[in-house]
C-alpha cells in the first residue's frame, strides 16, 4: 500500500489540480478515487503520465527508494 500513501501525498502536495491530472493521464476522476483508496492501481502508461505530471520517480512511488525525485 506503498503506492496508495505515497500517490495520496503528491496529489495532495503537487499544487494542480486533479482535474489536470485526469485529462494529462486520460483517467477518470472514479479513478484516481480508486487508487487514493487503494481499491486499484495505475496501468504502467498511468504511473509513468503521473511520474511525469508530478515530476516524482516511479521507484519513489512504488516504493523501492526514499527519494521522490527522478
Amino acid at each position: 500500500m506503498l503506492f496508495t500513501q505515497r500517490s495520496n501525498e503528491i496529489l495532495k502536495s503537487g499544487g494542480k489540480k486533479q482535474i489536470e491530472f485526469t485529462a494529462y493521464c486520460y483517467v477518470t476522476k472514479q479513478s484516481i478515487s480508486d487508487f487514493k483508496h487503494g481499491k486499484s492501481f495505475p496501468t504502467l502508461e498511468t504511473l509513468f503520465n503521473f511520474r511525469k505530471f508530478f515530476d516524482c520517480s516511479s521507484d519513489y512511488l512504488l516504493g523501492l527508494t526514499d527519494s521522490d525525485k527522478n
